[in-house]
């Protein structure tokens, strides 16, 4: 058995949908732009990115949302010709809420969002029967106990992208006295309807559970079994902790499939690379779905590699990432062609802003990461280098500062210097070393003679554990005047990223 994710790193609540032999993934992106990641294979196993649902300003905003605020848990599905993704803004400024957003391919372009101002809570989900198009949604109960929610069905009209028709509430949850019943998905198999969602929190509760019905109406009676998937009952040592938010997909030869979310701790119970996507086969008994523990090892994708960006493309590759939705660009591949150039901006990695960020997933327990800087600072308040971020409490800096390298941490929402070496001239290259949850900063004046920045940060403060959250950790370059205005650019000539 394996015990390796599809898509590792900091991909939650994966959702899937085939189209003849081609498989289209989407994952939860809460403050992080572009959003909505979108990934296609022909195998379920080896997936390639091919887009995002939303890159472009003007289809959402996010500014000013907090950390693991933002989009959560997408659906993808596919119908007469049409893609649709519906999703939730959480805390959003301008809009918020539940919309659906449309594309032929789904590489892209994607519509403007259709906001669904009825469909109240979160976690939408959409199906298609017999010509109509249905909608199911959650949302805490008024006057409930914390964390109860309820499942709610209704249809959708394609045609004016609205609500129509009477609402059922059809799920509560199925153990007694469940907690947060949530991204619900519903499927037609052999004649009956299925609910498949998720319950018992994110964390080690987390668990799927099943229910199905005669009608897409209800009334839905559990599995006796439920719950039908879950590592609750295995502990916080095993190697694979918190498995919930399958989706269910069917290949061309008939069979079963389940996308879903799990953590892979390490260093104790710290999972810095946050919620992944795993994959299962599923199948049915007695009318339900029977999940496999884990897929077979023919199915386990290679975690290892290599990548390095010179920045001589015309815009970022599809891995890269900046904060939330910034008013004015942050980055620029064409000031300097064969650099990435950041201005340095007054906002830090501590605010709910859009700070000068570029950063990638965290996808590996063990991985290098490496960058060369040329930047000539005009005052001590400029900084500029590699930021390890979980949140704007949680977050490690290795900047080049006036006359030297600074290495920090920025724990709990207070700053502490843990090391400083001298440097001088505008070239630096800059560094982590990551042994689990050792991170060694280093740093070089002449190429290949790097050198340790201090000894090595204890990563379990990264970990949703210690940090909260949703998301697993970035590493990105990253560029401040720490809120003075600045004329200053710091260029990034390459970065690279190995396992």
């Amino acid at each position: 058995m394996t015990l390796d994710p599809v898509l590792p790193g900091c991909y939650p609540d994966p959702s899937v949908c085939r189209v003849g032999s081609d498989f289209y993934l989407v994952n939860s992106s809460f403050e992080y732009f572009p959003a909505l990641p979108v990934h296609h294979s022909r195998d379920l196993v080896h997936w390639r990115q091919i887009g995002h649902v939303l890159d472009r300003t003007d289809q959402v905003s996010l500014e000013g949302i907090r950390c693991s605020g933002g989009l959560y848990a997408p659906t993808i599905r596919y119908h007469d010709g049409v893609f649709y993704v519906v999703c939730t803004l959480v805390d959003g400024d301008r809009e918020q809420g539940n919309f659906v957003v449309t594309a032929t391919d789904p590489a892209g372009p994607w519509s403007q969002p259709h906001w669904l101002p009825e469909a109240k809570g979160f976690d939408p989900s959409l199906s298609f029967d017999d010509g109509r198009a249905w909608l199911t949604g959650c949302r805490e109960v008024a006057d409930g106990y914390p964390g109860q929610t309820e499942v709610w069905l209704r249809e959708l009209d394609l045609a004016t992208m609205a609500l129509t028709g009477r609402e059922w509430v059809i799920w509560h949850g199925a153990m007694r006295d469940a907690v947060w019943a949530e991204g619900p998905h519903l499927y037609k198999v052999d004649g009956r309807y299925v609910l498949v969602c998720a319950e018992g929190g994110t964390d080690i509760d987390h668990a799927v559970v099943v229910a199905r019905a005669e009608s897409v109406t209800g009334p839905y009676v559990g599995s006796p079994r439920n719950p039908v998937f879950s590592h609750r009952h295995l502990g916080r040592d095993h190697p694979i902790v918190g498995v919930g938010h399958a989706d269910l997909v069917r290949d061309e030869s008939d069979q079963w499939w389940a996308v879903f979310l799990a953590m892979r701790p390490y260093g104790g119970y710290f999972y810095n690379l946050g919620r992944e996507t795993f994959l299962t086969r599923v199948r049915w008994e007695d009318g339900w779905p029977l999940f496999d523990p884990l897929p077979p090892d023919e199915t386990a994708p290679d975690l290892t590699g290599s990548v390095c960006d010179h920045f001589d493309r015309p815009e970022l590759g599809q891995e890269w990432n900046v904060l939330r939705t910034p008013e004015e660009p942050v980055y620029s591949l064409t000031e300097r062609p064969g650099f990435l150039r950041l201005r340095l901006r007054p906002e830090t990695l501590a605010e709910p802003a859009a700070p000068a960020f570029v950063g990638r997933r965290q996808q590996h327990m063990t991985f290098t990461a490496r960058c060369v800087l040329e930047f000539q600072p005009a005052g001590d308040n400029e900084r500029a280098g590699l930021a390890l971020l979980q949140n704007n409490d949680f977050h490690v800096l290795l900047v080049r500062a006036k006359d030297r390298i600074v290495l920090s941490c920025r724990q709990g929402g207070v700053d502490e210097t843990l090391a400083e070496v001298d440097a001088a001239g505008a070239r630096t290259y800059l560094g982590f070393e990551a042994q689990g949850q050792s991170y060694q900063a280093v740093y070089a004046i002449e190429p290949g003679q790097w050198r340790p920045v201090g000894p090595p940060v204890d990563g379990r403060m990264l970990s949703t554990p210690v940090a909260g959250g949703f998301t697993g950790v970035y590493i990105g370059m990253y560029a401040s005047a720490l809120g003075l205005l600045s004329e200053s650019v710091a260029d990034f000539g390459w970065f690279e990223y190995h396992a």
